[in-house]
C-alpha cells in the first residue's frame, strides 16, 4: 500500500511539474505575440540580451524548415522512451532529480509540439546577441539544461549499474 501510495504522488508530482511548465512556457509565448510581434525589439541588457519575435517553422537553429511531420515522429518518439524510463526508474530520492529532469523535458518537448501542431511554427523571442545566438524559447531552455545537467548526473553522480533497472 505505501508503494502504491508513493509511486502515486511520484507520477501525479511529475505530471503537475510538468503541467506548470508547459502552461509557464505557453503563457510566455503569448506575451512575445501579444507585445513583440510586428513590434520593435525589447532590449534588455544593450549588446548582450533582447526580446525579438521569430516564428520558427524549424528546428533548432531553424534547421529542417517545414518539416513539421519529422518533428511529430521525433517528439512521440522522445516521449515514449522517456515514459518508459519514468516508470520502470525506481521511485527513490536517488532517481529524483533524473525523474525531475524527465518532466522538464516532456514539459519542453511538449510546449514546442504543441505550437507546431497549432500554429504550424514555434514563437522564438530571446536573442542573447552578445554572441549572436539562435532566438529561443522558454521550451528550449527546458530541453537543453534538462539534456546538460543530465549529462552531469549520468557522468558524475549516477553509476552504470544504477540504470539495471532499463534491463
Amino acid at each position: 500500500m505505501k508503494n502504491k501510495r508513493i509511486s502515486c504522488a511520484w507520477y501525479l508530482g511529475g505530471a503537475v511539474l510538468a503541467a506548470v511548465l508547459f502552461a509557464l512556457d505557453q503563457w510566455t509565448k503569448r506575451l512575445a505575440v501579444n507585445h513583440l510581434k510586428g513590434q520593435e525589439d525589447i532590449i534588455l541588457i544593450p549588446g548582450v540580451l533582447e526580446l525579438h519575435y521569430l516564428e520558427n517553422r524549424g528546428a533548432a537553429f531553424g534547421i529542417l524548415q517545414n518539416q513539421q511531420w519529422l518533428f511529430a515522429v521525433l517528439t512521440v518518439v522522445i516521449f515514449a522512451a522517456v515514459i518508459y524510463v519514468m516508470i520502470r526508474m525506481p521511485k527513490t530520492t536517488r532517481f529524483l532529480p533524473a525523474y525531475l529532469l524527465g518532466c522538464t523535458l516532456i514539459a519542453g518537448a511538449l510546449g514546442n509540439f504543441y505550437d507546431r501542431l497549432v500554429h504550424q511554427y514555434v514563437v522564438d523571442f530571446i536573442y542573447f546577441c552578445l554572441i549572436d545566438f539562435p532566438i529561443f524559447n522558454v521550451a528550449d531552455i527546458y530541453v537543453t539544461c534538462t539534456l546538460v545537467l543530465f549529462l552531469l548526473l549520468f557522468f558524475f553522480f549516477y553509476k552504470e549499474e544504477d540504470f539495471r533497472f532499463l534491463k
